[in-house]
């Protein structure tokens, strides 16, 4: 189930699981997941990008080890808010994901992630990291700042109540 609206992706989340984020890049998957409670989020690893059925395979693993409950993809939007290939992409690939069998009851939703990776490379150049090790972690360090958004979100909404 793909959700464009953050309150319907909310609502259909099942209570007290962990949610999922990730950042699509041309060669690489940032991969980061929160707690039962919504409240963190943690970078947890980085998917080298070979082929979908690949690709979408070692997704399936980690969602089923960490028992998620709702998958989040960070949307590259243009700083004007327009949407370019690289949405469509994102978007297709959310789509080829919601079609699959382990995966087609799973809410998914999108998360505006304009300068998350410019936050990531900041956190990581503060912490004084080196070039190779930025360029290991800078991906599910970026997913990590998409899915903190969306838990932060769901704060503010379920404060909301």
């Amino acid at each position: 189930m793909i959700h464009e609206d953050i309150t319907d992706f909310a609502a259909a989340l099942p209570p007290m699981r962990a949610l999922m984020g990730l950042d699509l890049g041309d060669k690489t998957i940032g991969v980061a997941v929160s707690d039962g409670l919504w409240s963190v989020a943690s970078p947890l690893e980085t998917v080298k990008r070979r082929k979908f059925t690949l690709d979408a395979a070692r997704l399936c693993e980690l969602i089923a080890a960490r028992q998620v409950g709702g998958l989040i993809l960070g949307l590259p939007r243009n700083m004007d808010g327009s949407e370019g290939p690289r949405c469509q992409s994102t978007r297709a690939f959310a789509r080829n994901l919601s079609r699959l069998p382990d995966l087609v009851d799973l809410p998914i939703g999108y998360w505006d992630e304009r300068l998350s990776t410019v936050a990531a490379e900041r956190a990581l150049l503060e912490a004084d990291t080196s070039r190779k090790r930025r360029a290991e972690r800078i991906d599910n360090i970026a997913a990590s700042y998409i899915l903190q958004g969306v838990l932060d979100r769901l704060g503010h909404m379920r404060a909301a109540l």
